[in-house]
Formats: C-alpha cells, sequence, structure tokens
C-alpha cells in the first residue's frame, strides 16, 4: 500500500519539480513573459496536435477503438452533467466573466493524462490503460472544444464576437482538436503513418508538458503575492474536481453497469486535477491566466493529499 502510494505521488512531484524549474528559470533572467506567449503558442498550435496524433495512434488500431467505444458513454455523460453545473454554479456565484469560462473549464475538465495514466498506473497496473484512455478521449476532446470555447469567452475578443459566429468555429475547431479528428480517421481506415512521422509527432508532441509547467512557473513568478490566495472561487474548484465530479461519475456507474475495473478508473480519472494547458489556453486569449495557473498549481498540490483518501476508499 505504502509502495503504491509513493508511486501516486511521483507523478505529482515531477510536475512540482518542472514547473518550480520554469519559476527559477525566469527568476534568473532566462524566461520571461515573452517567452511565455511564445510557449502557448507552441503548446496550443504544434506540440499538442502532434501529441495527440502519435498518442491516438500508438494506443489504438481499428478494432480496439471500436471495442472501446462504449465504455465512452460514462465519461460523456459525466462531462456534460459537470458542464452544465459549472454553468449553473458559476451564474450564482457571478464568477467574473475574465476568468468565468477558466472556472467552468477547471470545474468539468481534468488532468487524465499526465497525472491519471502514472496514478492509474500506480494503484490498478497495466490492464488499467485501456481505461485510463477511454477518459482520456472524452476528457481531452471537451477540453479542446467546449473548454476551449469557454476560456475564449473570457478574452475581450470572445465577449465581443457574441454568441456564434465564425470566430466560434476557429475557437473550436482548433489544431488539438484537428490532430485527435485526423488521428481517429487515420485509425478508422488502418492507415499506418511512416515511422520517421510517428517519430517526428512524438518528440514534438513531449515538449508539451514541459513547456506548459515552464509557463506555468513564468507565470507564478510574475504573480503578485496577495494574489496567492484561496478566494471562494478556487474553494468551489476544489469542492468540484475532488468531490462533486466523482460523485458524478459514482451515480452514473450505480446506473449503468460496467466492469468494475473501469468504475474504479473512472472515479480516480474525474477526480484528477486541473489541465496543465488551462493557463497556457487562458493566456492566449486574454483571459485570466493568473488564475487558471494558481488554480492548476493548487489543485495539483491538493492531489497529494485527495488521492491516497481515493487509494483507501476504493
Amino acid at each position: 500500500m505504502i509502495l503504491t502510494f509513493l508511486h501516486a505521488i511521483e507523478s505529482i512531484l515531477t510536475i512540482i519539480i518542472m514547473f518550480m524549474t520554469g519559476w527559477l528559470l525566469t527568476h534568473v533572467g532566462w524566461l520571461d513573459e515573452k517567452t511565455s506567449l511564445i510557449f502557448s503558442k507552441i503548446i496550443v498550435n504544434v506540440s499538442f496536435p502532434c501529441y495527440m496524433l502519435w498518442n491516438l495512434m500508438s494506443n489504438f488500431d481499428k478494432a480496439k477503438l471500436q471495442e472501446l467505444s462504449g465504455g465512452l458513454i460514462i465519461p460523456i455523460t459525466s462531462i456534460v452533467l459537470s458542464y452544465f453545473i459549472s454553468v449553473l454554479v458559476s451564474n450564482l456565484l457571478k464568477v467574473d466573466p475574465k476568468r468565468k469560462g477558466v472556472f467552468r473549464c477547471i470545474f468539468f475538465t481534468s488532468n487524465t493524462i499526465f497525472i491519471g495514466l502514472p496514478v492509474n498506473l500506480s494503484l490498478f497496473g497495466a490492464e488499467s490503460t485501456p481505461y485510463v484512455l477511454i477518459y482520456y478521449i472524452a476528457n481531452t476532446c471537451f477540453f479542446w472544444t467546449l473548454g476551449n470555447y469557454e476560456i475564449s469567452k473570457d478574452g475581450d475578443e470572445g465577449r465581443e464576437a457574441g454568441k456564434f459566429s465564425f470566430s466560434t468555429l476557429k475557437r473550436i475547431f482548433n489544431p488539438a482538436l484537428a490532430g485527435f479528428v485526423v488521428a481517429v480517421i487515420l485509425i478508422l481506415l488502418d492507415i499506418q503513418l511512416p515511422r520517421f512521422v510517428m517519430d517526428s509527432c512524438k518528440y514534438i508532441g513531449e515538449l508539451t508538458t514541459p513547456l506548459a509547467m515552464f509557463f506555468i512557473g513564468i507565470v507564478l513568478h510574475s504573480t503578485p503575492l496577495k494574489k496567492l490566495r484561496f478566494d471562494r472561487d478556487l474553494v468551489v474548484l476544489l469542492l468540484a474536481r475532488f468531490l462533486l465530479c466523482p460523485v458524478v461519475v459514482i451515480a452514473l456507474e450505480l446506473l449503468i453497469p460496467i466492469p468494475p475495473m473501469m468504475a474504479k478508473v473512472f472515479v480516480i480519472q474525474a477526480a484528477m486535477p486541473a489541465v496543465t494547458s488551462t493557463g497556457v489556453i487562458a493566456k492566449q486569449y486574454g483571459a485570466d491566466y493568473e488564475f487558471a495557473t494558481i488554480a492548476t498549481v493548487v489543485t495539483t498540490i491538493a492531489s497529494m493529499i485527495i488521492i491516497p483518501i481515493y487509494m483507501m476508499l476504493i
């Protein structure tokens, strides 16, 4: 049990070390605000689309994708329900329009791969991987469509664009989603990309996590200490990430019978911290990226306490 706990915590400590490295590099003057903007553009437009293409095509073939697609019903339904709850809560709390989309995105999406995968592997072993990827597909699709769109509305351009326009479509059909769609099409058509293309996508895609962590470090360094506090919105997000969203999944699992291993993995995935790229996207659109970054860091650190609790309960 102790060894499993330590393995689960290691993935979180890795994330913390990376963003603290970004903070240190900013402190010594190697990174700055301009660098963070460059990082955000690289992640959104280049590295993550490559990562999506490589990751999906490396882990799925046509038969496996079709076999596991039936398991998507609970992740999709739980994320949709959590989204509507986030809309209701953000409106009731009158969340600042500059961070309302960020608030909603963190509320209903979670870090299912960079933290979720190693945590589930530590808890349940390699047999949990397919179920981790099922939740990851649903979560990633919603993050880069609905989540991306919600965050885009926080920026000045998003608020001026109205409810639906060509700009709306551009924000929904972004490069990350394009990487996802292309990968799924190639898998369904049984088309294998040349090894040099896959290797290129892998190496470029692996830039995503360290660049996102360095971005967080830059933002934390430039954020005044008075902003690093537990305000009402952050407390609500902690409750949503670690309590409400897992409860929604558990409730659905009581209604829809699924294999025990799948059920456990889905609960753990729903209880993961905020997606590390949230602050990056907020920066792209001129939203409250400082709040997004602080929420990402706080939920990641808090998960070191929450994950052991779920380990004992499941």
